[in-house]
């Protein structure tokens, strides 16, 4: 099920997003990037449609999927 991020608190959607950017602990890049930059990338990535949030009521779980991803799962 996709959930629109304009349905979550501001606070929600933050721990949400930091909590997806920080999951695998580990920065690959050339340049480091601030949690709060990896944070605005995500959430515009949300805005412009190209990810989406998705929650999984048999695990009762939160992920943030590709649009692509997402729309699979829902067709299940």
């Amino acid at each position: 099920m996709i959930i629109p991020h304009e349905q979550l608190s501001d606070d929600a959607l933050l721990g949400l997003l930091e909590e997806f950017i920080t999951r695998e602990g580990t920065d690959y890049g050339e340049t480091e990037i601030s949690l709060a930059q990896k944070v605005t990338q995500v959430k515009r990535q949300l805005v412009r449609g190209d990810i989406a949030i998705v929650f999984d009521p048999a695990t009762e779980s939160v992920s943030i999927l590709t649009k692509h991803d997402a729309s699979l799962l829902n067709n299940y």
